[in-house]
């Protein structure tokens, strides 16, 4: 758990790479340098800072956690296969908030949290390929009032109108995305994690601020959120 060693010029990763691209008949010379020199390096430095930051946070379990022991992983099958699943993701991932829930992901794996072994693997290939404004609005429909309590919003007061005046509220930056928001919402409804029939619909203002999310995504929330937290 110490830190990890920063990748040198010779590191071998480096080496293998090159080495493979510069065997390629149509690739080859300066052109191999090239992607050796533009690609490797990222790839080297988000892999060591995605297992920096994952082995910190095992730490501070292994520290709050009674019982729980960093050494005990490396027999648990589904903690290796989710933190696999997870590598590669990152690997492939800048956003901070989607490096955070696959994070959040692994501890939950790594604690049991999410018993059922098809269902991470949903939810990691779900946080693989959603985006973070997906997350976001996920989260907001979680509990709409108690979003704007915790990120210290203004909540709307509002009589009567739809479910896009409360998220614009949270998000104004949406308000002029009206068609990017739409097939966000379709992408959570399609994947089971939210309950919206229409977006056009007319309620009172207590309805605007219901719970939105289904049964699955209330259990991928929880699957994505740190348990370091409530420990």
């Amino acid at each position: 758990m110490d830190e990890m060693p920063k990748p040198s010029a010779g590191d071998v990763a480096h080496t293998i790479i090159k080495a493979g691209i510069s065997a390629i008949p149509i690739i080859g010379g300066p052109t191999a340098e090239f992607i050796a020199v533009v690609f490797t390096p990222p790839i080297v430095r988000r892999r060591d800072e995605w297992f920096q930051s994952l082995a910190e946070r095992l730490k501070l379990l292994e520290d709050r956690v009674a019982g729980f022991k960093i050494d005990d992983l490396s027999s648990n099958e589904q903690f290796v296969t989710a933190a696999m699943y997870a590598t590669t993701s990152a690997v492939r991932n800048h956003q901070p908030e989607k490096l955070e829930a696959l994070r959040n992901a692994v501890l939950n794996v790594a604690l049991r949290n999410e018993p059922d072994e098809d269902l991470q693997l949903i939810f990691l290939n779900y946080i693989d390929s959603l985006t973070p404004w997906h997350l976001r609005i996920l989260a907001y429909f979680r509990n709409p009032t108690e979003w704007f309590k915790k990120n210290n919003a203004k909540k709307p007061d509002l009589d009567f109108g739809g479910l896009p005046d409360g998220l614009y509220a949270a998000y104004p930056e949406l308000r002029t995305h009206g068609a990017l928001v739409e097939q966000l919402i379709e992408d959570l409804k399609n994947r089971g994690l939210l309950n919206i029939t229409s977006l056009k619909a007319t309620m009172t203002g207590h309805g605007i601020f219901e719970t939105r999310t289904s049964g699955l995504g209330s259990r991928f929330l929880e699957f994505i959120t740190s348990p370091i937290d409530k420990e």
